[in-house]
């Protein structure tokens, strides 16, 4: 393989690992994953080579992107800064639960 090939398969792997992470983790979400999948598919022929790293870098910077908002959210959340708790109180409270061998019940929504 090439030096280029190397590369594309690096990104695409990181980009698809972050999707996966931050976005797709779902099962209704999986489009996300498809549609990356499908434009490496559809640019694999590209011959031009300032084309080819210009798809390299937008990759890139949509994995840097990916990663840097959970990331923030995630700083966001640690310092509590006007941001709903609740979904990470109920992942608190369930992982602290888990660990002594009970389960959370399910709340009941009318």
């Amino acid at each position: 393989m090439s030096a280029e090939a190397l590369q594309v398969a690096k990104v695409y792997r990181h980009l698809l690992r972050a999707v996966k992470k931050h976005v797709a983790k779902e099962d209704r979400a999986r489009h996300f994953k498809e549609y990356v999948t499908e434009e490496f598919r559809n640019n694999c022929k590209l011959s031009d080579p300032s084309s080819i790293q210009q798809k390299i870098k937008l990759a890139h910077n949509y994995t840097f992107l990916l990663n840097s908002v959970h990331h923030h959210q995630e700083l966001l959340f640690s310092y509590n800064i006007a941001v709903d708790r609740s979904d990470e109180m109920k992942k608190v409270l369930g992982r602290s639960a888990a660990s002594v061998g009970l389960q959370l019940p399910e709340v009941y929504q009318p």
